[in-house]
């Protein structure tokens, strides 16, 4: 799973392409590439969006269509590279999808009900024995810990339900942990940083995890499953 960010890289000759290419060589051909997507349109709340354009939006809501709804720009330009790459497949969860190409890519993305628990393509990163690069990517974007989130043994944690429209024509209710303010009340800890950088930083000092230089950007690599591990730990250390 990578999350990339290319203007860390510095100047690249093809661009986003080039990228896929040589994460695609490196994984040789039994490798699956997996990137987070979500969904440019999804909304938890009309609140979301700005008020001279509620309206429109309640009268008229976007479609999820995991085939053509374009991945979330926040998350950089290869997430949407993979997307639309030959052979590409995504899941269907319209807040949580993920993108993948490569042998494994059909079992990684489906089914997708719980966005990041159990069952979810996060949960088969893990029993896959998978890998997080972080192509110069911060470390407060590692997406696999809102899969610590979901399944750390900690009661009341923070979560949101909201409506999707469908592509065909129903509405379905969703219900996941809040990622937007956080599952849990990391405000009470004073952390200096993101919760995610903490737990990152503190995983890599832990020894799990490994530092590396590709072009420009410093970049780390993470082996999901004891990445997870960390985390849940840190999580019901501190909430459980």
């Amino acid at each position: 799973m990578v999350h990339t960010r290319m203007s860390a890289l510095g100047w690249v000759v093809g661009g986003s392409e080039t990228v896929v290419r040589a994460l695609l060589d490196a994984l040789g051909p039994d490798g699956t590439l997996m990137a987070y997507a979500s969904w440019a349109d999804h909304v938890y709340t009309l609140e979301d969006r700005p008020e001279a354009y509620r309206q429109a939006y309640r009268a008229e809501p976007p479609r999820w269509d995991p085939a053509t709804g374009e991945v979330d720009p926040d998350y950089g330009r290869i997430p949407e590279r993979v997307r639309t790459w030959p052979g590409a497949v995504r899941s269907p969860h319209p807040e949580a999808s993920v993108v993948a190409i490569g042998p494994r890519a059909e079992w990684l993305t489906a089914p997708h009900e719980d966005g990041y628990g159990a069952g979810s393509p996060f949960a088969r990163l893990v029993a896959a024995g998978g890998q997080v690069l972080m192509l110069g990517a911060p470390l407060e974007t590692v997406t696999l810990l809102h899969h610590a989130e979901a399944i750390a043994r900690v009661p009341g944690k923070r979560t949101v339900t909201y409506e999707i429209a469908l592509a065909d024509g129903t509405m379905r209710s969703f219900t996941d942990i809040d990622t937007s303010r956080g599952a849990y009340p990391y405000e009470s800890l004073g952390l200096e940083a993101d919760e995610f950088e903490v737990i990152a930083r503190e995983a890599l000092a832990a020894g799990v995890g490994v530092r590396g230089t590709v072009g420009a950007a410093e970049c780390h690599l993470f082996p999901a499953r004891e990445l997870v591990g960390f985390a849940v730990r840190w999580i019901e250390e501190r909430f459980g």
